[in-house]
């Protein structure tokens, strides 16, 4: 194992162990942490089989961002979109034989990661154009949409700028999977772009990008508008209404 590959191949263990461990973290502690109101976001779905609904609503098509700004909405949607088209689009590095439908999906997950930059500049510009948009950003938020715009760009020039030994990137990612890596090819450019990804993962669990899981618990949207029929009672809050009682 050449020095570059061992220094990459570190790199990202270190990373995925981080990345796994926080996430775990950050996690669990959504799930305890208490909710001791009933403040779903009304108009609320009346039953569990309701919240289910409107969670996939927003997860998928973002119906909240589409009530309050629709051009927001569109450019974030875009960005989403694009980015799960070129992660699926990416599995060909992690599948051996490449499975028939992530081989079908190649060309659209390619120009995808073009209109995921055009979606992460609008986003971007909208924080630095717009007044009161700007006043709440903070560095960080700036410093991520930076990141994935590198990510994204970084990208498009390993097959639009200089070509990466793709052969040798699938042996060096396969590697990885069973702790053997191959060397890693030392383009420029991927370098550039695995680094970056690697920032990213490491970033995931202590950023604003939490709000991939934590939109599930959060109680706006994962509570039942039901506050008549059934009483809300936070776990926490169990204990001491009880030791009342007895009293």
């Amino acid at each position: 194992m050449g020095f570059l590959t061992g220094i990459y191949a570190l790199l990202f263990y270190v990373v995925a162990v981080i990345a796994v461990a926080g996430l775990i973290y950050k996690i669990v502690q959504y799930r305890n942490t208490p909710a001791p109101l009933k403040i779903p976001t009304t108009p609320a779905p009346t039953t569990r089989s309701g919240v289910v609904l409107r969670l996939f609503r927003e997860v998928v098509f973002f119906e909240s961002l589409f009530k309050g700004a629709k051009w927001t909405w569109l450019f974030g949607w875009l960005f989403h979109f694009s980015l799960l088209l070129v992660l699926l689009r990416h599995l060909r590095y992690f599948t051996e034989p490449v499975w028939d439908w992530v081989a079908l999906l190649q060309p659209f997950g390619l120009y995808a990661g073009i209109t995921m930059v055009l979606g992460l500049g609008a986003l971007w510009g909208r924080r630095l154009l717009v007044e009161r948009i700007r006043y709440i950003s903070r560095p960080s938020d700036h410093l991520i949409l930076l990141l994935l715009i590198g990510i994204g760009l970084s990208g498009l020039a390993t097959k639009f700028v200089s070509h990466t030994d793709i052969v040798g990137l699938k042996q060096f990612t396969l590697g990885l999977l069973y702790f053997d890596p191959s060397p890693l090819p030392p383009d420029l450019f991927l370098l550039v772009h695995l680094l970056l990804v690697a920032l990213l993962i490491l970033i995931l669990p202590f950023s604003k990008l939490l709000h991939i899981p934590g939109i599930f618990f959060s109680p706006t949207r994962n509570q039942v508008d039901n506050p008549r029929e059934r009483r809300h009672l936070a776990p926490w809050a169990a204990s001491l209404d009880k030791i009342e009682g007895d009293e």
